[in-house]
């Protein structure tokens, strides 16, 4: 009997030391003081750039939003995955449904590492996977723009997920693997600062690979197949390969992205469709230097196959 008293300790001290491991690997984890502080006062005018960069609207706005309108951060986009349901929340400055009472450093720490004012991990159906590669002061700028648009009243609905998903501790897991400021791809040493500012703007607040990229069975990107496209978030349809691989847009030259992200329409006068949409006008709303920037770095992307599988032909 002393044996298994002694067997039966053992496994409670195992027990207990995981966990405190787990408690203690999936503690959200804030801003230090010196990240905070690189933050900086933050520029309005320079904000609204990320702001349409970082397609805030598309996923907050109402749908279909057209012009003042889009600046309507009211939430209530669905977006239904294997998962679960995410709802996109009230941004706007209302106090009480928005995040009108959020300090900076509350919103840089939603942003850079994906953690609510009250401590609590976000889901990454919010993209800060991709935002946590955004640079300090251009966070501090989307703040200082946020600021000025309207209050909005009226709360969204809560997410609706099944068991495990709705447990969020476990994301902290899931952070240690998947969120990094580290840029996903290594341009070469001699890249010229037109590919590094595409590889900033596509990487950071454009958060293209979320979309565009395959995912694992636990929802994390696969960055060893960047961009190479993917089976939709919703799961029907795919998403395009936008590398220069068999199946993408190689065949494109660096003019001819910039010109579709200005217009919507493909060198063969297709237009663009289905979500691609509002990012489109989104990125119309950049300059010049900005999409010709990210076209740049597209075609520096290595190329991969279709991340999706092949898609069925009809029957004939």
């Amino acid at each position: 009997m002393a044996v298994f008293g002694k067997l039966g300790a053992a496994a409670l001290l195992l027990c207990g030391v995981g966990a405190a491991a787990f408690w203690l690997l999936t503690t959200p984890t804030r801003l230090d003081g010196e990240a905070a502080a690189a933050l900086g006062p933050g520029d309005a005018a320079k904000g609204e750039r990320i702001f349409w960069a970082g397609g805030c609207a598309s996923c907050h706005a109402r749908p279909k939003s057209e012009g003042p309108a889009q600046l309507e951060l009211v939430g209530g986009v669905q977006l239904k995955t294997p998962f679960g349901i995410f709802v996109a929340p009230n941004i706007s400055q209302d106090g009480t449904d928005g995040i009108g009472g959020w300090s900076q450093e509350d919103f840089a720490n939603a942003v850079l590492r994906g953690v609510s004012p009250s401590g609590t991990h976000y889901y990454p159906a919010f993209p800060y996977p991709s935002y946590a590669r955004m640079r300090p002061e251009d966070v501090a700028d989307l703040y200082a723009y946020m600021k000025t648009l309207p209050a909005v009243a009226g709360k969204a609905a809560d997410h609706t997920l099944s068991f495990p998903y709705n447990l969020r501790r476990g994301l902290g897991l899931w952070k240690l693997l998947y969120v990094s400021s580290v840029p996903v791809i290594a341009l070469e040493s001699g890249a010229a600062e037109q590919e590094r500012l595409g590889q900033y703007l596509v990487e950071g607040p454009g958060h293209c690979g979320e979309c565009h990229s395959p995912r694992d069975f636990i929802g994390g990107t696969d960055k060893s197949r960047w961009l190479a496209g993917a089976i939709a978030a919703e799961g029907e349809g795919v998403v395009p390969n936008i590398t220069s691989g068999e199946g993408g847009i190689g065949s494109w030259s660096a003019s001819e992205i910039a010109s579709y992200l200005e217009t919507g329409f493909t060198p063969d006068y297709d237009s663009v469709g289905g979500a691609m949409v509002d990012v489109q006008k989104n990125m119309a709303k950049l300059s010049p230097a900005d999409r010709e920037a990210i076209a740049a770095y597209l075609k520096a992307v290595p190329p991969h196959p279709d991340g999706y599988p092949p898609r069925k032909q009809p029957e004939s």
